[in-house]
């Protein structure tokens, strides 16, 4: 008699299933319609093609186009394949080598055959199409376990140097799965060598919902010294729809790109001579001062005292603190160097050469010095908390190709602080931070969702440590009133600091892309190592527990991501031009001087255009330059005392006496910190 297999359900009820027997078949002795919708399986919490057969009594959780983040993954991972074998049937004698999926869609990376040039966008129009003949044709995904030998001498057969290579690399006691699309061994049929999981076939892609999207240099496993191919990438999701909200949010985010934006309102520049570092115009470097005021304003109200620590440090001083072990390659280091004596007198010294012994590093980040400032003097219980906060600029070495306009850089300035507690007040500073972080983000118009990113598998400090240090800003969050779904409660495993968990404040902005931002760590391993004490109760040593927190992250980065949420129509306190002042006539320059005085007066940032151009091109001007107020004047408004105020982005005109306007504007160039 066949022994029946036990699969428990989600629901809590149990089928018996005869052995051999596969998600699918569950899924149909449910019903057709979820027979029709399911898409793969998470079988004993791994998820597993629906097609392929239970080894044992098993947990099931059949995964349908409502299990979003599962049935994209799997999406893109076959529009991957599919992209592989269109370019193959089209080009034969190309050459494939790995093709993920990403975030956002898929690529594969591939070697066009030796008697072409690489593949190029021309190419991309006829690779959709072929790629649509698959989907159509509606190929069954077959999942075949092969062994090492099989798969080497199938990849050298074809010609296939790159999949051989990699072939060779894997171990001999691992499960060597390929994939066809077609019956297996059959004309027609293409195989890839993949782990899976696969859709049941590949027509149950939406072929209305991908699109080819470039092409891109890449080299064979990432090392410029091997083979170059080409890497195409495209966009896949699970219907039309999704496909076209997302070129949508493409189309809108290339209109907000900061680089572009930037380079309009003539904020800041960047040049091979920086490389990785920022040249702010005096309009950029406005809104880095308002910012600045505004959070120094927030500090000062929470209690914070304002520092000034050395960018260079002794080497010795990364290495006790951990971080020259963990981050050296970041880290720009120089010898400390010394002037040779010109002993004769007849010329400049002879150049510079290194003392013994005595490195220096640029700081990558402000926490080590922060302690020293800590150490000065004997701290007792009574003193904390203490809050030390720092405008702190810091220099990493990015690689050169992650360098990104003001969102990935090599110097940056953070908005950075660090809270010295005793274990007992680690809580509550938690939670005041939250609060803090809420107004903020709240003042700037973003909406966040708040995730906990827990211990690492490489850290320091002892289990116990990280028990207690998760379990405080899990208990910080839930006072704070955080620790549901508005404010998208999650945790992240693994994803903490070598040193400490953290939380994490992901911001969403007005095209509904997040940002990971703010963020308040709390560490009991950097005291240790850099032996910070307090003198407790008892009269004895202790030591502290300290917080690590930052709100901005950076001021490159998050004015970046203001000028994109904004679309460079920022706010008009922190706008760096106002109002302009615009004559429709030369005859009433002496009136728009007037007018500019006394906005100059009450505070506001103006400019006065006085060229002799028609009105129309001063408007259409300062608008692309985001003013958010023009002032108008003419013969009419100088008779009357009044101004044509236009306000960016709306298309009516209003016409207000000076007083009047001097209000409306004054108030809406008024930090909401200051708003009464």
């Amino acid at each position: 008699m066949t022994e029946l297999l036990k699969i428990s359900l989600p629901d809590g009820t149990l089928r018996e299933m005869p052995e051999g027997s596969t998600p699918a078949d569950v899924a149909a002795a449910i019903g057709p319609g979820l027979a029709k919708a399911a898409l793969a399986a998470r079988v004993n919490g791994e998820v597993r093609d629906i097609g392929r057969p239970f080894e044992g009594d098993a947990e099931l959780e059949l995964i349908t186009s409502r299990d979003e983040a599962d049935a994209l993954e799997l999406a893109r991972h076959d529009f991957a394949h599919v992209l592989a074998e269109a370019v193959q049937a089209l080009y034969p004698g190309t050459q494939i080598t790995f093709g993920p999926a990403t975030d956002d869609g898929f690529y594969y990376d591939v070697m066009a055959p030796a008697d072409r040039e690489p593949f190029s966008m021309d190419d991309l129009p006829a690779i959709e199409e072929k790629m649509r003949e698959i989907i159509a044709a509606d190929k069954p995904l077959v999942r075949e376990v092969w062994s090492r030998a099989d798969l080497i001498a199938k990849w050298e057969a074809d010609g296939e140097a790159f999949k051989a290579e990699w072939a060779k690399e894997l171990p001999e006691n691992e499960e060597l799965t390929v994939y066809w699309s077609g019956e297996p061994r059959s004309e027609g049929a293409w195989l890839d060598m993949c782990r899976g999981p696969h859709l049941a076939s590949t027509g149950k892609l939406d072929p209305a919902a991908f699109k080819l999207m470039r092409v891109a240099g890449a080299y064979w496993r990432g090392d410029q010294r091997n083979a170059q191919l080409t890497r195409i990438y495209g966009t896949g999701w699970l219907n039309k729809k999704q496909l076209k909200q997302h070129l949508h949010r493409l189309e809108e985010a290339a209109k907000r790109d900061h680089r572009k934006l930037g380079r309009e309102m003539d904020l800041f520049h960047l040049q091979e001579e920086a490389h990785g570092s920022v040249f702010w115009h005096p309009k950029g470097y406005r809104i880095w001062r308002e910012l600045e005021a505004y959070m120094r304003r927030k500090m000062d109200g929470g209690g914070y005292r304002e520092i000034k620590t050395p960018q260079l440090m002794d080497i010795r001083q990364w290495e006790q603190s951990g971080h020259w072990g963990k981050y050296a390659e970041n880290m720009f280091a120089v010898p400390d160097m010394v002037p040779e004596v010109d002993e004769d007198g007849d010329g400049p010294a002879k150049p510079a050469v290194e003392k013994d012994a005595d490195w220096m590093a640029i700081k990558p980040m402000n926490c080590p010095a922060h302690v020293l400032v800590f150490k000065q003097g004997i701290t007792s219980y009574r003193d904390l908390p203490i809050r030390l906060g720092e405008m702190g600029c810091c220099h990493r070495n990015e690689p050169h190709g992650a360098l990104h306009g003001l969102m990935r850089v090599r110097q940056f300035t953070q908005d950075d602080a660090h809270i010295f507690c005793t274990e007992e007040q680690v809580v509550e500073e938690v939670r005041k931070f939250c609060e803090l972080a809420n107004g903020v983000y709240k003042d700037f118009g973003f909406t966040y969702h708040v995730k906990l990113a827990t211990r690492p598998e490489k850290r320091f400090g002892s289990d116990a440590d990280w028990d207690k240090a998760e379990q405080e800003l899990r208990d910080a969050v839930a006072e704070a009133g955080m620790d549901n779904e508005e404010y998208g409660w999650e945790e992240l495993p693994g994803e903490g600091a070598f040193y400490a968990p953290k939380l994490e404040w992901h911001l969403t902005d007005a095209i509904g892309r997040t940002w990971q931002v703010g963020t308040i760590q709390g560490d009991r391993v950097l005291p240790d190592r850099l032996d910070a004490t307090y003198i407790g109760e008892d009269g004895g040593k202790h030591r502290p527990v300290m917080l690590h927190r930052a709100i901005f992250g950076s001021y490159e980065r998050f004015i970046g991501i203001l000028i994109e949420h904004y679309a460079g129509r920022l706010p008009a306190w922190l706008a760096p031009v106002q109002a302009v002042v615009a004559p429709i006539v030369s005859d009433v320059d002496s009136y728009a001087t007037k007018v500019m005085a006394k906005l100059e007066v009450a505070g506001i940032r103006v400019e006065g255009d006085l060229r002799n151009e028609k009105i129309n091109y001063k408007v259409r001007e300062h608008s692309l330059a985001k003013v958010p107020y023009l002032f108008v004047v003419g013969k009419r408004e100088e008779e009357e005392g009044t101004i044509a105020l236009r306000t960016l982005g709306e298309k009516e005109q209003q016409v207000l006496s000076l007083d009047d306007a001097l209000a409306l504007i004054t108030k809406a160039a008024t930090p909401p910190d200051l708003c009464a």
